[in-house]
């Protein structure tokens, strides 16, 4: 590996490394709010109670239990559950992020999407400058409806394939898919529609990145754009809807959502049904009369969540453990780790943040985490695109998705599959797919030897 190595070393070089943030691994990963425990099914459940103050416990066991519990439909005896619909696609939280992990596309048109979505909008921005919604559908395509309201139809997916040979011979089939629409109950779709296929990303971890201030997000998207290479990420400002005015995104696959908690409640409501006080109103477009006659009913509450029970779900994410990095020490994970810096991941996938104060659970601040991601937005090229934008999201940009636990996701959720439609089948793949300003990181992939490729996917195997 030595001579092959140092050649591509000093060819890279010139891509990497900017001025602020230091490109390591030093300590856990996600530093007091961290597991040790390894590749087991567990990996993503692991609450950090010892950080977390003994008059929150009930609290956070609260948020764990609605977090895992199915939703039941008005009315019913179990008050604090009850609310799912009219329309929703999943009646629970874990059905979409099984075990807190991640979700997967269907392998067949004839497959559900048992944890996985299709977003839709028109083109021409909401209010708050947001994705426009289909009139007649909504924002979401929701499959199923409560009794008496029928469900707005299925998406399903088509897959295509082609090869890729990489430098040293080897071929690697890639896919992608179509979305199509069946069984629609309210019409056509616009005849201008815009759609995103999203599966469901792993929940850990969120307080961590929510607690990273923002003028160090900022400082990053400055310094990229100062190194003037190709990668120049950007902060996407989306609506706070708690607090009543634009604020920076950090979650979502377009980063469209400001905070953990308004995450759970736009899960809540697109996915489920479920009103909150984030998000009071029905997903009642004006076609789906029998939806708006349901949310009417005499006697049903809304918001169907309680302000406190929402709070309880926000904290139990706060306090799910980042499970750490493993074989740090292996020669083959240390030689892939240099790689990853050295061919200019890490300028987006940024191994080290730091949080900053945070009130709303103090042992969050000040700590040193490695997340891998700037949480920015960058041009992922045409191949990757959906073509639908969300705020300052083009339909090419996507945020940087964190890495860290991606190679416990076989472990944990039985598959590999990643990006923002779950198209790639492993690392690779996805790494095949990076164009536009991750095309440079791409290419020095693509030109590996088999040794030093098979070192970098060992590295992010082991994170």
């Amino acid at each position: 590996m030595g001579k092959n190595m140092s050649r591509r070393f000093i060819y890279f070089l010139p891509l990497i490394f900017l001025p602020i943030f230091a490109h390591g691994n030093d300590g856990p990963a996600g530093g007091d709010f961290s597991t040790a425990a390894g590749a087991e099914r567990e990996a993503f459940q692991h609450i950090v109670w010892e950080k977390t103050a003994q008059n929150l416990w009930d609290k956070v066991r609260t948020g764990r239990s609605l977090t895992r519990q199915t939703w039941v439909i008005s009315p019913s005896l179990e008050t604090n559950i009850a609310g799912l619909g009219p329309t929703y696609n999943r009646p629970s939280c874990i059905s979409c992020h099984p075990a807190n992990g991640r979700g997967q596309p269907p392998a067949t048109p004839d497959e559900a999407m048992h944890s996985m979505l299709v977003r839709l909008s028109i083109p021409g921005t909401d209010a708050h400058g947001g994705p426009k919604h289909e009139p007649h559908y909504g924002d979401q395509l929701n499959e199923f409806g409560v009794p008496g309201v029928p469900g707005e139809g299925e998406a399903f997916l088509q897959w295509q394939t082609r090869s890729e040979r990489l430098a040293d011979g080897k071929e690697v089939e890639l896919r992608w898919p179509t979305i199509g629409f069946r069984h629609l109950a309210f019409g056509p779709l616009h005849d201008k529609l815009l759609t995103s296929a999203r599966v469901a990303p792993p929940i850990f971890g969120l307080g961590l990145l929510e607690a990273v201030p923002e003028a160090d997000i900022v400082a990053i998207a400055q310094a990229q754009k100062a190194a003037n290479n190709g990668i120049a990420g950007i902060p996407n400002q989306v609506w706070d809807a708690g607090r009543k005015r634009q604020a920076l995104g950090r979650f979502g696959w377009k980063a469209n959502q400001p905070t953990t908690r308004q995450q759970i409640a736009g899960a809540l409501a697109g996915d489920m049904g479920v009103t909150s006080d984030i998000m009071p109103e029905p997903n009642c477009p004006p076609a789906q009369t029998a939806c708006a006659a349901v949310k009417a009913k005499v006697g049903e509450r809304h918001p169907e969540i309680t302000t406190a029970d929402l709070d309880a779900m926000t904290l139990y994410h706060f306090v799910l453990a980042v499970p750490d990095a493993r074989q740090q020490d292996d020669p083959g994970v240390r030689a892939g780790k240099t790689l990853f810096n050295a061919i200019g991941c890490a300028t987006c996938h940024q191994p080290t943040l730091k949080t900053g104060a945070f009130p709303r659970l103090p042992a969050l601040a000040n700590q040193t985490i490695h997340p891998y991601t700037d949480l920015l937005l960058h041009d992922m090229g045409p191949e990757l695109a959906d073509g639908r934008p969300d705020y300052r999201a083009n339909g090419q940009q996507w945020r940087t998705p964190p890495l860290w636990g991606i190679g416990l996701t076989q472990k944990v959720n039985g598959h590999s599959n990643f990006l923002h439609d779950g198209r790639a089948r492993n690392a690779l793949e996805a790494i095949l797919w990076h164009g536009g300003e991750g095309k440079n990181a791409r290419e020095a992939v693509r030109n590996m030897s088999a040794e030093e490729r098979e070192a970098l996917l060992a590295f992010l195997d082991a994170l």
